[in-house]
Formats: structure tokens, C-alpha cells, sequence
């Protein structure tokens, strides 16, 4: 990644957080604007690449292969509203009492836009003192993953 898209991907961060911070109670209505090649770039270089293949049993290195023309369809599934989640492997992982617990475990796919929307809405809310000082509002849910799967239940139908 160039640093010119390293920094139209900060700038971008940096003018969300300004609305934010300017105007506290504002409600955003669009946001998915935002999130291009570059920025799917950055959430690529951001996520974890050492993690379990999803269903699909991709890993970070095969999707590596053919990274541009792999986020290029993402992004354009991601905008033409076309993006479907896969569906999430469900591991059984053992507990310190001998039982076990269910985690699922997306596609490699599915985790760089999670990340890129997880970045989106970063910007908007690091800027709640409410939610980034270790305080928590009633209002938002701890971590990124209820958002970010609220966000993508929202994209799907539409943005209605």
C-alpha cells in the first residue's frame, strides 16, 4: 500500500472524527461512502492474519494471491449491496472446567470487511467520551462485533 492511500485512508478517519467531535448528537446517515480500495487495502494490513479459515478454509496467504482483484469484488459486492456474509464455522473449544464452548470463526473475507466497517465506526465513536474512556453508554454495546453485525444486518436491507 502507497503511502498517498495510506494517507487519503487517514485523512478520511481524521474528517469523520472532526464531524464527530464537532457535533456530538449528530446522526450519521451514510457512512459506507467512506470505504474504497484504499481503505479496504488498510483494513486488509489491519487484520489479524495468523487466525483460523472460516468455511471456505481460505487463509490470509490464499487470498494474498490475488489481493487486488479479491478486495476490487468485495468492495464492489460490499456497494452493490450484493455482499452476503458466508456463513460462520463453528468450532467447539475446550474450557478450564473440561467442557467445551462454541466460536465461530468468519471468512478471511468476511473479516477484512468487518474490519473496514469496525474502522468506519471507530471514527465516529472514539469521539464519545462516553465510550472510549473505559466507560460505557447504555446506548453502545462493548466492542466492535455487535455494531459491526448490526451495520451489516442494516447495508443488507437496504440502509432502510
Amino acid at each position: 500500500m502507497s503511502a498517498q492511500e495510506l494517507d487519503t485512508v487517514s485523512t478520511k478517519c481524521q474528517r469523520i472524527a472532526e464531524l464527530a467531535q464537532r457535533d456530538p448528537g449528530c446522526s450519521f446517515t451514510s457512512l459506507a461512502h467512506h470505504i474504497d480500495l484504499a481503505w479496504l487495502k488498510r483494513a486488509y494490513l489491519r487484520t489479524r492474519k495468523d487466525g483460523a479459515a472460516g468455511v471456505d478454509g481460505a487463509t490470509a496467504k490464499d487470498y494474498e494471491q490475488d489481493l487486488e482483484d479479491n478486495l476490487g469484488r468485495l468492495l464492489e459486492a460490499a456497494k452493490s449491496g450484493s455482499y452476503h456474509a458466508p456463513p460462520v464455522k463453528r468450532v467447539w473449544i475446550p474450557k478450564g472446567d473440561g467442557k467445551q464452548r462454541p466460536i465461530g470463526i468468519p471468512t478471511f473475507e468476511d473479516k477484512v470487511l468487518q474490519r473496514a466497517v469496525a474502522m468506519v465506526l471507530e471514527s465516529v465513536f472514539e469521539q464519545d467520551p462516553s465510550t472510549s474512556s473505559g466507560q460505557v453508554s447504555p446506548t453502545v454495546p462493548t466492542g466492535s462485533a455487535p455494531v459491526v453485525r448490526r451495520t451489516k444486518r442494516w447495508m443488507r436491507s437496504g440502509g432502510n
